[in-house]
């Protein structure tokens, strides 16, 4: 497995809390960081996925 899926997958979560708690206090700024930060990790997950499939064939 490649480690950027493995950094992705963090990121993403990371980037969910972040989110979430920005909902909950009412910081716009830190909710759009988390949006932020949930969409990079997606891109470095997929990034990784596609590495793996590459070494695989």
């Amino acid at each position: 497995m490649d480690k950027n899926r493995i950094k992705g997958t963090v990121k993403q979560a990371k980037g969910t809390v972040k989110q979430q708690a920005g909902k909950l206090v009412g910081n716009p700024t830190l909710e759009a960081e988390g949006k932020i930060e949930k969409a990079e990790g997606t891109i470095q997950k997929a990034y990784g996925k596609a590495r793996d499939a590459l070494r695989t064939s």
